[in-house]
């Protein structure tokens, strides 16, 4: 980055007006920023070089043996101990260096060997205790003590075949969120290759052109879906080894798939002696000091931004997760909670006030400007996505504007918005104008990726769209020969919200593994409560693929609508152009790309000649290429796919033409004659 164009004043007061008053906050941010790289790198330093503690510490071959370091500055001795001295726990002595930095060498090549269990014995003061080193690539559970234990990482070189997967965004993300353990049918933890080998040929004939991974990074309980992490550089143990991780990004790329990783650098698991909590013996060696390093909430332990250690120790890992397994971005968990000393709970943030006050987090704010320079820095075309609730100003502008350099924010009203409409409002009573208004606001030239449910509507205590309306009827009605009043409304809104949601609501858009199917139930991972059973912790694709039940239909509608989003280009056109909202009717068209829709959320009433303005696209003739009415989709097949609609220009209406639009229905439609 060229430190010499960060300079006030920055873009974003103008891109932003309404942020003029708070300028001089933007260039203290910036100020910052540079002050904190500079102190990393220097002048004419790249955080490229910079973030490379993975190839210091830890484990690495040398020509006549190993070598291994480990960053403990609060330690007074430090002993390494396993399988390779059987458990001899003075034997080999580390040597302590500058700033903390211990170190051993160990001649022979075969001092140590692949899958040895491995850890450090240290002493603090009067106390000594075992710990599992930071840069651990590989972990075990240990079925007695019931805690993960470091094993050494030294495989077979992975051999690569993805050179060819050309690292670029194909056009807007569509994302296809996942999770590997509950990924498979049966009721057991699913693994890498499993994955690979099952689910990613579904994703690809879904037509979704990236993967998110849920819970990668090593996690000791199963059940906090990945967000209590230990080991930051370890692949989950869960489903598999290492280079089972690197066959299933290899295979995504060989089938022109990219994969985000699910990263969580927001807070760490306070588990001791599996994690960085006490790592030295100390509270504060990787966490903010007392309280300041609890999360009220979570009980979890918080990173200290401002420590040039920490920074290198986090960097490195979102450098290593790139080059060592090839992911092409990263999905950032807890920006929220990072960004504010409140954790932004309780807070409506509504007004640019609550944004740029003493309770903003600058060095938060300064880690994830240096994070995503890092990333795009490693790979050009990586994406970076925030997880950000609160709406921070800048989080998807370029650092360079005075921005936080995330690529898209995560809409997360919107999968609220659904869940309030669905749960408190009659359907009559739906206001269009409300509607349109939450899938369209959005900070002036900032991406977001849309959604109308996520993991987080899924899991207990919350239910999904189609366990929402359908409810009890989703044990009973599920057969295509079955109807309701229930069941019919389930089915049709479970298909017109998505296609609203994905066709208005961002410039990215994303669906939780199984939900466009419409899968049945919550997610509940075992536990105490329900006897440990994976009954509901896992995807039934034998239900989508009964032909005998309406899942196929959903999962149908999905693929062509995903499809036609990615064949038309239809999200990187930045905004849809709003062409008439009927508040009484319920009737909301618009225009995005070079197509045009029609959505009719009244529960009754069908619209026989509805004139559709066409300025937007411009005269000439069209047809419907996709409605949520097909019988394919379980519709009554009311929409004419056939007819041939010409535009003409009606005084006092403009350029257009009549459509019939029945109730509760969704079209597309294209012009095809050029």
């Amino acid at each position: 980055m060229d430190i010499s164009r960060l300079n006030a004043p920055y873009q974003i007061t103008e891109i932003d007006p309404w942020l003029a008053p708070h300028a001089g906050d933007i260039e203290l941010r910036m100020n910052r920023f540079k002050e904190k790289r500079w102190q990393l790198v220097g002048d004419a330093g790249t955080l490229t070089d910079f973030a490379n503690g993975h190839l210091y510490f830890g484990f690495h071959r040398t020509e006549d043996g190993w070598v291994f370091r480990e960053w403990l500055p609060g330690a007074d001795e430090v002993f390494l101990f396993g399988d390779f001295n059987e458990w001899d726990k003075e034997s080999h002595p580390l040597e302590r260096g500058e700033n903390g930095v211990w170190e051993i060498c160990l001649k022979g090549k075969d001092a140590l060997k692949n899958g040895q269990f491995i850890k450090l014995w240290i002493r603090r003061g009067d106390g000594w205790f075992a710990r599992c080193p930071a840069y651990s690539l590989k972990l075990e559970m240990d079925e007695e003590t019931k805690t993960l234990c470091t094993q050494v990482w030294d495989p077979e070189p992975f051999e690569w075949t993805d050179a060819g997967f050309i690292a670029q965004m194909p056009g807007a993300p569509l994302i296809y969120e996942a999770h590997v353990g509950m990924s498979q049918d049966k009721e057991g933890i699913g693994t890498y290759r499993e994955f690979a080998d099952n689910v990613l040929p579904r994703v690809r004939d879904l037509g979704y052109n990236t993967i998110q991974l849920m819970a990668i990074q090593e996690h000791p309980y199963y059940g906090s879906f990945g967000y209590q992490v230990t080991n930051f550089f370890a692949a989950a143990h869960w489903y598999g080894d290492p280079n089972d991780l690197k066959y299933l990004v290899n295979k995504a790329h060989k089938l022109n798939i990219r994969v985000l990783l699910d990263v969580v650098h927001s807070h760490a698991c306070p588990n001791v002696g599996e994690g960085l909590h006490l790592l030295d013996g100390t509270e504060d060696q990787y966490f903010l000091p007392g309280d300041q390093g609890w999360h009220p909430s979570w009980g979890t332990k918080l990173f200290n931004y401002g420590r040039p250690e920490v920074l290198h120790f986090l960097l490195s890992n979102l450098k290593f997760w790139q080059t060592e397994y090839h992911f092409d971005g990263f999905r950032f968990d807890g920006v929220t909670s990072m960004i504010y000393h409140d954790h932004g709970m309780g807070s409506a943030f509504t007004n640019y006030d609550m944004y740029f006050n003493m309770n903003t987090d600058l060095e938060s704010l300064n880690y994830l400007q240096l994070a995503n320079e890092l990333i795009h820095e490693v790979n050009p075309n990586a994406t970076t996505v925030s997880e950000d609730m609160s709406g921070m100003p800048g989080m998807c502008l370029p650092i360079e504007q005075g921005g936080i350099g995330f690529d898209y924010r995560l809409a997360m009203g919107e999968p609220d918005y659904w869940i309030k409409l669905l749960k408190d409002i009659r359907d009559e009573d739906w206001n269009m104008n409300a509607l349109w208004h939450e899938m369209t606001t959005r900070r002036p030239q900032e991406k977001v990726i849309g959604y109308c449910e996520s993991h987080d509507q899924a899991l207990v205590g919350d239910k999904t769209i189609i366990f929402r309306m359908a409810d009890a009827e989703m044990y009973t009605g599920m057969m295509k020969d079955y109807h309701s009043l229930t069941m019919d409304r389930a089915i049709e809104l479970h298909k017109i919200i998505r296609l609203f949601t994905m066709s208005l609501g961002g410039n990215g858009y994303l669906n939780f593994m199984g939900n466009e199917f419409g899968h049945p139930e919550w997610i509940d991972f075992p536990r105490e409560g329900n006897g440990w059973s994976y009954k509901y912790c896992r995807r039934q694709w034998s239900l989508v693929d009964d032909k005998r039940l309406k899942y196929e239909w959903l999962n149908d509608f999905d693929k062509a609508m995903i499809n036609l989003a990615r064949d038309r280009h239809l999200l990187d056109d930045p905004y849809a152009v709003s062409l008439w909202i009927d508040p009484d009717r319920k009737i909301i068209t618009f225009s995005r790309g070079k197509l045009l829709f029609v959505f009719n959320f009244h529960n009754s009433y069908s619209e026989p000649a509805f004139f559709l303005h066409a300025h937007t696209i411009g005269e000439g003739a069209y047809k419907v290429i996709l409605s949520t009415d097909e019988t394919r989709f379980g519709g009554p097949g009311l929409i004419d796919h056939n007819y041939v609609f010409h535009t003409t220009y009606v005084e006092g209406r403009g350029l257009g033409f009549d459509v019939y639009s029945p109730c509760r229905t969704a079209m597309v439609l294209e012009r095809i004659d050029g």
